[in-house]
């Protein structure tokens, strides 16, 4: 196949932050060992999130400049309107300035407190935080394989169906829908197989449920779905994407990672009673049903960038990015989820560093340490995102402790990665020594956004 490089070249370039570790001590400290509350310009590769941090495109800047600012009924919309029709097939396309705020008008308008579930693979943490602030049960279904980060399983985003056709029995009355995140974001960027999205599909409609996508990262899943899943091969990653929103009645979506943006989502669905009623919140909320909280320029961008993501050489490229980072943490001594999913890999924090118990969060000592020792921001997605405190001091641990590297679109070189390889091999040498963290403050919802830590034992892991 040959080397496969990116499939682009650099316009403009943004000089990178280069402190030196005293000063990157300081700006821990300063932020509660919290890596979410550092500034920008105090990190040298940011890896916090894919979301919103893409580069867009010449293309993508020229659509801009065409934005129509018209209050109601721009002819922005309408172009981005009818790109995502044509994409999902969805007949009401409702704009918002990101993923969440597609879920909480959604959830808002079909959660009932107290009796709701809504069934997924796994409910990422606004998705969980938007059910569960509305009083609805937010039910993780995936596959057993999701559970063992050393299988190579190729569809580790799979809903487990036995465990499905259960839940919709046992909840007769108290669905209002099923969902599936494409790909597993809380799983390890895991992707679901078409036929088990086809067989998801079934089992809700065979019991009256409508069936929701969390398409953030669609076109990456599609990708996998023509490489991994036998007969799709000769398919093209459009073909495969069309044919899987078609299974569902809608869905929620970020186009700030698939949609190669920086602000923007999506509410679509077929139900015309349904999205009259999100319409009205909409007004409420975001903005007139033809901007929907976003710039008119924004809607431009991202309907280029429905179209772009959807290029096979530039799907190509970025798996293969993550591949790599992958090999190379495994190479110097970081333990990752198997096999690398398409947005970011995912150390194993708690192999990594068995000496830290889970209620010490493990992921949050990894994800400082590498802060500390290179500027890399990582996220954590362990016990401090997913773990359980009740009102009674008890603690439920999340079911893996990981760290997530995730890669903006088109924005890192090899050389970068190179880099961050060589400051995970010295984090790699340093794990025994590593201590656990306390969390010293926390709200009650999404604690890893603003929570404060200490190091359990000293503030220095050299």
């Amino acid at each position: 196949m040959g080397v496969v490089f990116e499939p682009f070249k650099a316009k403009v370039v943004e000089p990178l932050a280069l402190l030196s570790r005293d000063e990157r001590q300081a700006a821990l400290e300063l932020a509660g060992y919290n890596l979410f509350a550092l500034p920008a310009d105090a990190v040298t590769f940011d890896l916090l999130t894919d979301s919103g941090t893409t580069a867009m495109s010449a293309e993508q800047w020229a659509a801009m400049m065409r934005g129509d600012e018209a209050y109601a009924g721009s002819r922005s919309f309408h172009r981005f309107d009818r790109v995502v029709r044509d994409l999902t097939g969805y007949a009401h396309v409702i704009p918002t300035h990101q993923g969440r705020a597609a879920e909480r008008i959604l959830f808002a308008l079909v959660v009932e407190k107290g009796r709701s579930v809504i069934p997924s693979n796994n409910h990422f943490d606004t998705t969980r935080a938007n059910i569960e602030f509305d009083g609805g049960e937010a039910l993780d279904l995936v596959c057993q394989e999701a559970a063992d980060p050393k299988t190579s399983a190729p569809f580790k985003g799979d809903i487990d169906l036995d465990k499905l056709e259960a839940c919709c029995r046992e909840h007769a009355g108290n669905i209002p829908l099923g969902m599936q995140t494409i790909t597993n974001n809380t799983g390890g960027g895991q992707p679901a197989s078409l036929a088990n999205i086809r067989a998801v599909s079934e089992i809700l409609h065979s019991h009256d449920i409508p069936f929701f996508l969390d398409a953030c990262r669609f076109a990456e899943n599609a990708w996998f779905i023509k490489q991994r899943e036998p007969g799709q091969a000769h398919r093209s990653v459009r073909e495969i994407a069309q044919e899987v929103f078609a299974l569902a009645d809608g869905c929620t979506f970020s186009g700030k990672k698939d949609g190669l943006v920086n602000m923007g989502g999506v509410l679509a669905m077929n139900d015309p009673e349904l999205a009259q009623r999100a319409r009205n919140l909409l007004i409420l909320t975001e903005g007139f049903p033809t901007y929907g909280g976003c710039a008119a320029r924004d809607l431009e961008a991202l309907a280029v960038g429905l179209e772009e993501v959807l290029d096979e050489k530039y799907l190509e490229y970025r798996t293969a990015s993550v591949r790599y980072l992958a090999e190379g943490l495994e190479k110097v001594g970081i333990p990752v989820m198997h096999p690398p999913g398409g947005h970011a890999v995912y150390a194993d924090a708690g192999a990594l560093l068995p000496h830290i118990p889970a209620h010490d969060y493990p992921g949050q000592a990894l994800a400082c340490a590498l802060y500390l020792e290179g500027g890399i921001r990582t996220c954590e997605i362990g016990s401090v995102m997913f773990g359980r405190r009740g009102d009674d001091g008890s603690f439920t641990p999340a079911r893996l402790e990981l760290v997530r590297f995730a890669l903006p679109r088109r924005v890192y070189t090899q050389s970068h990665v190179d880099r961050m390889l060589e400051v995970a091999a010295e984090v790699a040498a340093l794990a025994p020594s590593l201590p656990g963290m306390e969390m010293v403050e926390a709200p009650r919802y999404l604690p890893h956004f603003t929570a404060r830590f200490r190091p359990r034992t000293g503030v220095t892991v050299s």
